[in-house]
């Protein structure tokens, strides 16, 4: 709201929002209808009166600035569950027995801890120090095969489709050939048999076997039963199974309806892996690229640090297994027209958590993960990391042109390493650009030491974060219009309008004021283009029953994924960036807010079009005419509309596209669009240059 003071805007809002019991139901009723119609008044024209018309200019013809192809992105981190059990299409929790308890996620129903289990068989965790990565396997005893089972369960269960196909892969070592088959089984949460395989174990050393069975039913709580028949002992290890259908239907690959929203978004850049998760709550458990890479079952499985983040969001059963590592992080950014943007560890620990720092003199293997990033994901088949990248599947480098260092650290300790990695990686790779990082907040102390010192270096690109209330968003429209030109490019790295406190708050939603607050923000992002080169939303997905942080872009289950209200304004502004930035203006004055109007013009010279994005935060309907100059457009065009009417208004798994875009045609008459914008709405029109 744009109240003239703080005290009001909180009473008119518990007005409206409470609805106050007065000595009667007329009495409520009539104070309920007041309310609404100041608090209308109130976001409609700040208090000083009704919306009026109002008349933009643009000149086509002039063209502002270039806009970088890499304007807006997508931030991932592995956080809410994002990559196994989300993004990574395993099926299977603690497929190779790596946990912190070895047995975690498996369950043995007629097995007792107290008991020789004549009646069934046990699971024994077997630890094999030899293997330095895969260090455990599963040696089962099955006394008799009609008692006994193991089961997993899944993340959060095992979403399965009917008719759909699957892929089982698991080692096994039959001793002494005792058992005579595995049966692999999905059952549903009634215990019922919905699909069935079976593997016949034909050897005592360690051999690979695979499968492909199909579900019988749609089933989003399944899970997988393994059972044997004949009695003896069998290890058994890596007990996976994807869906058939993975994203470019890759062999254990990417789930394919999050992938899909991804690509749709065409983001110009894609962030990984991380976020806190890059930093690790000591430096022992920071995410290390060179683990995430070569064969999946020897990369070493690792505990999530937002496993125990917050004491109000557990997840015990929150691992890494990086079969979901930097490889497919970058074939992803290939395969959706993204940029890749690494970020790696500074050496420097959480400074949330333990803050431990790798003395400057120790600090020479993480500037050489950095330097071997780069070969791996540019050196020639002929150097040591491009044959690794190259044996994994990708002989063509990655073209990488873009590296972090650091995640969002802050202080002395931060810039003294910054310049350390600087220094060795322009030495080698003076075409890399660099990412460097101004702190976790937009302002304040750390964020003003970080920009200063940042600036005497000539930092080439710095990442800022944002997480503030709606309102921050919108009074900030204006933040880069006195941005120094010359000065350090911007990476708007990480925002996210919050309507509760940041973190595990299932208050916090992705509402609609949040998203329209953020498409507002966003229109000064882009008329800023020569300042901001990228920008992205954080987090980017979350899974429905295990997240730890909200609000998230995309939230999923283990059967769909939806697009928030926020998600589709981001894919609004993405798909339609265009190349060249033009003025759009009210008075000779950018539109920032006035009328509680935001606008940003481009243009894109590759299809020829006109784009102008126009935001209104008002509580009703606002007339806009845009008069447009210099070369000819074409009658007809389009204009794509967001919007719902009430604030709080957000999309569910029951109703996925409550808020979704709306494309109608548009009729130009002359020079001049005249555009009726409803009340709480992004709209886009889209305009051929003939």
């Amino acid at each position: 709201m744009h109240c003239r003071d703080a005290l009001q805007c909180i009473f008119l809002r518990d007005v409206f929002k409470s609805n106050i019991v007065f000595q009667s139901k007329k009495q409520t009723m009539k104070n309920n209808i007041i309310a609404k119609i100041v608090l209308g008044g109130l976001l409609v024209s700040g208090i000083h009166g009704f919306a009026q018309k109002t008349t933009l200019e643009v000149n086509i013809d002039k063209t502002v600035t270039k806009i970088k192809p890499t304007m807006f992105g997508l931030f991932f981190e592995d956080i809410n569950f994002a990559a196994d059990g989300g993004l990574y299409a395993e099926m299977v929790k603690n497929r190779s027995f790596e946990f912190d308890k070895p047995l975690m996620g498996w369950d043995q129903p007629n097995t007792k801890r107290s008991s020789l289990n004549k009646q069934s068989g046990v699971a024994t965790p077997i630890k094999e120090l030899k293997n330095k990565t895969n260090t455990n396997f599963c040696r089962i005893l099955i006394n008799d095969p009609q008692g006994y089972a193991i089961i997993n369960e899944g993340f959060r269960g095992m979403g399965v489709k009917k008719e759909a196909k699957y892929n089982l892969s698991l080692k096994a070592a039959n001793h002494d050939g005792a058992i005579k088959k595995i049966i692999i089984q999905f059952i549903d949460k009634d215990k019922n048999v919905i699909g069935e395989t079976n593997i016949v174990p034909t050897s005592d050393e360690w051999k690979n076997y695979s499968a492909q069975f199909a579900a019988t039913q749609t089933e989003a709580k399944a899970k997988l039963k393994i059972t044997f028949e004949g009695t003896g002992t069998i290890d058994l290890d890596m007990i996976s199974v994807f869906p058939e259908d993975t994203w470019k239907n890759r062999k254990n690959g990417l789930r394919k309806d999050i992938v899909q929203l991804l690509y749709d978004m065409k983001p110009g850049f894609l962030r990984f892996p991380g976020g806190c998760i890059v930093e690790g709550r000591t430096l022992a458990d920071r995410y290390q690229w060179k683990n995430s890479v070569g064969n999946v079952e020897d990369r070493r499985t690792m505990m999530n640090r937002w496993n125990v983040e917050f004491p109000s969001k557990q997840t015990p059963d929150y691992f890494q297994s990086f079969g979901l590592g930097f490889y497919e992080y970058f074939q992803l950014s290939e395969d959706i027209g993204a940029t890749p943007l690494p970020i790696l560890s500074c050496g420097m620990a959480c400074q949330y958590n333990t803050g431990e720092l790798a003395p400057i003199a120790e600090l020479d293997p993480y500037v050489q993960d950095a330097l071997d990033l780069i070969e791996f994901a540019n050196g020639g088949v002929d150097t040591p990391w491009g044959k690794v990248r190259s044996d994994m599947g990708h002989p063509k480098p990655f073209n990488l042109k873009l590296i972090g260092v650091g995640n969002e650290q802050w202080g002395p300790d931060y810039i003294e390493r910054y310049k350390v990695f600087e220094k060795a990686i322009k030495s080698k790779y003076p075409n890399i650009t660099i990412v460097s990082g101004s702190g976790p907040s937009p302002d304040g102390e750390f964020f003003d030491y970080g920009m200063q010192e940042l600036k005497k270096l000539n930092a080439e690109l710095v990442d800022e974060h944002y997480y503030k209330n709606p309102q921050w968003f919108r009074e900030n429209a204006t933040r880069y219009d006195n941005y120094d030109r010359k000065g350090p490019k911007v990476f708007a790295g990480e925002y996210a309008a919050q309507s509760g406190s940041s973190g595990p708050n299932p208050r916090n939603k992705n509402n609609w004021e949040c998203a329209f607050s953020e498409a507002a923000f966003m229109t000064g992002l882009e008329r800023n283009a020569e300042v901001v080169n990228l920008c992205s939303y954080a987090p980017l997905m979350a899974h429905e029953e295990a997240w730890q942080w909200a609000p998230d872009m995309l939230w999923f289950n283990n059967l769909q994924v939806i697009g928030t209200a926020n998600y589709y304004v981001q894919k609004l502004f993405s798909a339609n960036k265009g190349t060249d930035l033009l003025a759009i203006t009210n008075d000779g004055k950018a539109l920032t807010g006035q009328n509680n109007l935001y606008a940003s013009a481009v243009k894109d010279m590759n299809t020829k079009e006109v784009i102008v994005k126009l935001v209104n935060t008002a509580a009703t309907t606002q007339e806009v005419t845009i008069d447009l100059k210099g070369s000819k457009l074409a009658s007809k065009g389009t204009v794509i509309t967001l919007t719902s009417p009430d604030l709080q208004d957000e999309n569910t798994f029951a109703e996925p596209t409550k808020i979704s875009p709306k494309e109608s045609e548009y009729k130009l008459k002359g020079e001049k669009a005249t555009m009726s914008l409803p009340a709480y709405s992004v709209n886009v029109l889209k305009l051929k240059m003939e």
